[in-house]
């Protein structure tokens, strides 16, 4: 069953060495067709023709000019689908493809500070998700009574996999609203409000929904399906925060008894820890989905079947995990991290990922207590391959390896023992929810971040955990050395396997039942210990190191 969990949990993620292509840096980088503009809002329409299993819409694009007289914009696109007209001004106008990158071709002045609009039309049949949400495409499911079930999953394969954006994560679109059409009697429901809806009089209708808050190209998604609402509020750190939850009819009850439950003890345990929910302006949302989860922004994909655990595995293998929703916790996690700090590069995504996996350890020691919280956390060690390093390539829209999950919360988990203040630790995590409120950031500005909040300069550690696959050894011995009354038993220390000036201090135990401090370095160094064997030895095993004894 480890076994199974194993692959089934971490291989989807894992990248292998490869050759990077012309279209993967036109994917991955800021190419100056990007470079000179700035997305402000997207205003999608999308119709779903779910018996051929195509769609057709439109995308409007109000941007800001930062650079004068620029010819090229470029547009992103994947076939099948196909751009039928670009237009700007009342005039359509041409585009050079490479790809699936439309450069198009501008006609009216692009005055620097200006706001600017084009609007993008297409239609096809987009690419069919094999794998969701582990790999991207639109999701054509049928539910449990074989009724239509649609819904998108694009995170790494980009939202130009069904509609024309710009796809890059530097660039986020200041709000966005998405107008989802459908056959009725099936509901469309999207990320922030709904609007209105309207009856087309020829068997569909149009759900208008509008995002208030900068969102993530991938995080706007639709959903159609037989929905069923149903709402609460919450009383948080900026007042009444709403909850909606969408739910296949067939669930109601069922949701009803599990998210109001659940809901309120996941929001209360990360307000505390990360700061307000994010996105007050556009609710939080549950929305039942035809594949396990995703953090949609304010329009959460859950498809967890209403269980403890993930899809009723104890991912830590030791209990634990059994005793909360996963997919609940887990992509709730990422409103703080991954929606409202976002990184620019997806090579950064641990950023993303793990913090949010530590959002399941810091849940755990909210509702079970901290030695519950230690255990999850190191038992899900066992998940972590170290075969390739957690930081992927930049500019090439590469992820890095699916350790940034379970080695990156495991870092984070020795940050914090490092701390040993966990108001100051506290203090860390809801900084860079202020102070990078609804921004895109570089892992280079997490990482100084944390250090200079804690006041310990913890680069080395990130350097050792992000950009290499090794895990830190303490070699350790006894030995005798003179005293004044004899000899004097000590411990000889050191760290192998590691980066140069690695100095990661440890909490470990020189005589039975007592914790002390030691700070290691790659040279060899002593220190007076209690203990008749190295079998006594012991490091604090929110450590993620290994000892070589």
């Amino acid at each position: 069953m480890k076994k199974l969990l194993f692959a089934f949990v971490i291989l989807p993620f894992i990248t292998t060495a490869q050759p990077f292509t012309h279209a993967d840096t036109l994917r991955g980088s800021i190419t100056p067709e990007r470079a000179w503009w700035d997305a402000r809002h997207y205003d999608l329409h999308v119709a779903f023709d779910i018996e051929n299993q195509g769609i057709s819409g439109w995308n409007t694009i109000t941007y800001e000019v930062l650079k004068n007289e620029q010819a090229r914009l470029q547009i992103d696109l994947m076939a099948p689908l196909l751009l039928d007209s670009a237009v700007q001004d009342g005039q359509r106008l041409t585009w050079q493809q490479d790809g699936s990158a439309y450069f198009i071709l501008l006609k009216s002045a692009q005055q620097q500070g200006s706001f600017q609009k084009i609007s993008l039309y297409y239609h096809g049949k987009p690419i069919v998700a094999k794998r969701p949400p582990w790999d991207g495409g639109i999701i054509w499911g049928k539910d449990e009574r074989s009724r239509p079930w649609v819904s998108v999953a694009c995170q790494g394969m980009g939202p130009s996999v069904w509609y024309p954006n710009k796809d890059h994560q530097y660039d986020e679109p200041d709000s966005a609203a998405l107008h989802i059409t459908c056959p009725q009697p099936l509901v469309g429901v999207a990320n922030g409000r709904l609007r209105n809806r309207t009856d087309n009089g020829n068997g569909t209708a149009t759900y208008s929904w509008a995002v208030a808050s900068p969102i993530n190209n991938y995080n706007l998604v639709p959903y159609v399906g037989f929905y069923r609402h149903f709402e609460d509020f919450y009383l948080g750190e900026e007042g009444r925060l709403s909850l909606d939850f969408w739910v296949l009819d067939y669930n109601l009850e069922k949701a009803k008894a599990h998210f109001l439950r659940e809901t309120p003890k996941m929001l209360k345990c990360f307000e505390h820890w990360f700061g307000p929910y994010p996105f007050y302006e556009d609710g939080f949302k549950l929305v039942e989905s035809p594949h396990l989860g995703m953090e949609h922004q304010s329009a959460v994909a859950y498809g967890n079947g209403y269980q403890y655990g993930y899809r009723g595995r104890d991912l830590s293998d030791t209990g634990v995990g059994l005793k909360w929703d996963f997919i609940l916790v887990h992509e709730s996690g990422h409103e703080w991290f991954g929606n409202n700090i976002s990184t620019k590069d997806i090579a950064d995504m641990w950023v993303h990922e793990g913090f949010t996996n530590y959002s399941e350890t810091l849940y755990t020691g909210c509702e079970f207590g901290e030695e519950h919280a230690t255990t999850y956390n190191v038992g899900c060690r066992a998940l972590i391959g170290n075969r390739q390093p957690i930081i992927g390539k930049y500019d090439v829209n590469q992820e890095g390896s699916g350790d940034m999950y379970y080695k990156g919360g495991s870092m984070l988990h020795t940050i914090r023992a490092v701390i040993n203040d966990d108001e100051k630790f506290r203090q860390v995590l809801r900084g860079l929810n202020k102070d990078f409120r609804h921004q895109t950031v570089t892992t280079k500005q997490v990482e100084d971040y944390v250090s200079k909040t804690a006041g310990i300069d913890f680069s080395k550690v990130f350097d050792q955990y992000l950009r290499t696959t090794d895990i830190p050894v303490l070699e350790v011995s006894l030995v005798e050395k003179k005293a004044k009354k004899g000899t004097e038993q000590q411990l000889q220390y050191r760290w192998t396997k590691c980066v140069p000036g690695f100095d990661l201090p440890l909490q470990v135990q020189l005589e039975p039942g007592k914790w002390s401090w030691i700070r290691p370095t790659t040279e060899r160094q002593t220190v007076p210990c209690k203990l008749d064997s190295l079998a006594g030895f012991l490091v604090d095993k929110r450590f993620y190191v290994k000892v070589k004894k």
